[in-house]
C-alpha cells in the first residue's frame, strides 16, 4: 500500500484543518493524463465513495479506489517545500518511466 512521509502527513492534516466543512479524509486518484501517460490526483473529499480503500495514517485518512490501489502499491508520498515552491512528490517503484517534473509516471 501506499506510504506518507511524516512531512506528508502533516501537511493533509494542515489542509484538513483548514477546510471550512468536515473532510473525510484525501482521495488519492490515479487517472489518465500528463506528459508520460497517468498522473496522480489530490482532492479533499467530505464523504467516502462506495468500494474506496480507506488508508489510516495518524488521523489522516487517505480514500482510494479500486482501479486506483494497484497503482499506488508500493509508492511513498512525500511534502517538499523549498526555494522553487512546495509540494507533494512521489515515488513510485511501479513506474517504468516518469517525467522530470514527477507528477506523471507510466506502468
Amino acid at each position: 500500500m501506499i506510504t506518507l512521509t511524516d512531512s506528508a502527513m502533516a501537511a493533509v492534516s494542515r489542509f484538513m484543518t483548514n477546510m471550512d466543512k468536515p473532510v473525510a479524509g484525501l482521495r488519492i486518484r490515479v487517472e489518465g493524463g500528463g506528459c508520460s501517460g497517468l498522473k496522480y490526483s489530490l482532492k479533499l473529499e467530505e464523504t467516502s465513495e462506495v468500494g474506496d480503500q480507506m488508508v489510516d495514517f495518524n488521523g489522516v485518512t487517505l480514500l482510494i479506489d479500486d482501479a486506483s490501489a494497484p497503482l499506488l502499491n508500493g509508492v511513498t508520498m512525500d511534502f517538499v517545500e523549498s526555494m522553487e515552491g512546495s509540494g507533494f512528490t512521489f515515488t513510485n517503484p511501479n513506474a517504468t518511466n516518469s517525467c522530470s517534473c514527477g507528477k506523471s509516471f507510466a506502468c
